[in-house]
């Protein structure tokens, strides 16, 4: 058995003269240029897909190669997947080529081999270079240019992998980053087998899904909490990027904003415990690309004005004259196009890769001293609540009873209200359902009304324009009494919130 250890990217065609360009310093032990059939299977009922194991059948020249991929791990966009190798002779596969415990246990083999057949297969030429890097290590440099292929579909493939021969994982890094200081490439997560599967069976796009809880368990060291939060988040990331590229839906958009905003909030959070000069190059980038997508809130508020079904304008005499000038708004917001580029750039690239690597190769540790390193060895469960207080405390300051709060107050504490939210996603598990809930709630509520008055001010600025009088005060009116109405909710809203009784206590 091997364990493959690799970052994968796609790429356009042409990036393969970045690769030429780049590795003509390095020292290439062997090269080569392959023509690559592989042929996938699996049941009918896709038993093997559904035990996240993969069975092909790799040809090149006159060899052909049986390889048997199990169940494996993506960690912070490097891959890590069991495989079984053995020479074969045939287009047919033969299970007894692997080692019966590498397959799932609930698997007959007998079974297995009467019910496997052709799902799809890949063709692709294979440019490949073995590099030797300062440090010793041997990476496989592949660039993969052809097409998955299930009946009459196809989709491209065009993609480069780096896997690591021997060495330290490090080095794969060090090679991705200089690769793409230049561009074009993005980190992916989603395999060739990934895409045959989709294409064979029709599958439509992933969907937008909300961040869900870390599976942290009371008995966790608060280190094992940190690096898991900070996965989750990756994972989270990972999966809408890959649903944009798909579908260009910017509320994938919004959950990578949301991932964005949750890895601040656990440097944040665990910042006494793990020094912020550790982090403080990656909570700088974070904070770069957060900023580059702020503008997804300005969106969602005037496609929630201009949406026809709503008929939110629709008592206002000036309707038509408002939802052209939010339409002019919204369309001079950041483009498809400008997106896929953001996505696609070295920054960007960079970023994610820096971020891996950060968790992958632990790189606070040398930051840390003796009595930081003893913290991070203890149970969560013993610093949960006081790392939650301290959440605490801050909600409590800003949004005291005390205060009379405006609408321009409550928009200077939206993004604190959103990120402290996130706080308990790191451990909320250690805790009673219900009472959880029962806490959250009110605050959740809460940054809903922000989001709703803050709807009204693209609005609020269009007043001026209006050249009409009467139209001019039927929209200064109606914009107060659904600020009131607003307002008049969030602070029922607030008083509750303060009231309930904190659920880590």
């Amino acid at each position: 058995m091997e364990t493959e250890i690799e970052l994968k990217f796609f790429v356009f065609p042409e990036f393969v003269d970045t690769i030429i360009d780049k590795i003509s310093g390095a020292k290439v032990i062997e090269q080569s240029c392959l023509n690559l059939g592989n042929i996938y299977f699996d049941t009918p009922e896709q038993h093997l897909r559904k035990h996240d194991t993969g069975l092909r059948i790799r040809r090149f020249n006159d060899e052909r190669i049986q390889t048997l991929k199990t169940a494996g791990r993506v960690v912070a966009g490097l891959h890590q997947r069991p495989e079984y190798n053995a020479d074969h002779d045939s287009d047919i596969p033969n299970v007894h080529l692997h080692p019966s415990d590498a397959w799932p246990d609930d698997i007959a083999l007998e079974d297995l081999q009467q019910q496997l057949s052709p799902l799809f297969s890949t063709n692709f030429v294979r440019q490949q270079w073995l590099v030797a890097m300062p440090d010793g290590s041997e990476i496989e440099l592949a660039f993969d240019q052809g097409e998955v292929i299930s009946g009459d579909k196809t989709t491209p493939i065009c993609e480069v992998e780096l896997e690591l021969k021997s060495g330290q994982t490090d080095a794969l890094f060090t090679l991705a980053r200089d690769l793409c200081s230049s561009g074009g490439m993005r980190l992916g997560n989603q395999s060739k087998a990934a895409k045959g599967y989709r294409l064979a069976m029709d599958t439509p796009a992933d969907s937008v899904k909300p961040l869900t809880l870390v599976r942290t368990e009371s008995s966790d060291s608060v280190e094992t909490c940190f690096v898991n939060s900070l996965e989750h988040a990756l994972s989270h990331w990972h999966y809408h990027e890959q649903i944009y590229i798909d579908t260009q839906d910017k509320l994938a958009l919004q959950e990578i904003r949301i991932a964005i905003a949750f890895l601040r909030q656990i440097f944040l959070v665990f910042g006494e415990m793990v020094p912020k000069r550790a982090s403080e190059l990656l909570r700088q980038e974070l904070k770069w690309l957060e900023e580059e997508l702020h503008w997804l809130d300005e969106s969602e508020h005037l496609e929630y004005l201009i949406e026809e079904k709503g008929n939110v304008l629709r008592k206002l005499d000036a309707r038509k004259f408002l939802v052209a000038s939010l339409k002019e708004s919204a369309e001079a917001l950041p483009t498809t196009d400008e997106m896929m580029k953001l996505l696609m750039s070295a920054r960007y690239c960079g970023l994610l890769l820096d971020l891996s690597r950060w968790i992958l190769t632990r790189d606070w540790q040398p930051f840390l001293d003796d009595k930081k390193r003893q913290v991070l060895q203890e149970s969560i469960d013993s610093h949960s609540g006081i790392l939650l207080d301290r959440t605490w405390e801050a909600l409590d300051s800003a949004f005291s009873t005390e205060n009379q709060l405006l609408p321009v107050d409550y928009f200077k504490q939206k993004m604190r209200l959103r990120r402290n939210l996130m706080t308990g996603t790191c451990f909320a598990l250690i805790y009673d359902e219900e009472r959880r809930k029962g806490f959250r709630l009110p605050w959740l509520d809460l940054l809903q009304g922000i989001g709703d008055l803050m709807s009204l001010e693209p609005l609020r600025s269009r007043v001026q324009l209006l050249e009409d009088e009467e139209e001019k005060e039927q929209l200064g009116r109606w914009l107060l009494r659904q600020e009131r109405s607003i307002l008049h909710a969030m602070e029922q809203t607030r008083r509750a919130g303060l009231e309930y009784p904190p659920y880590w206590q």
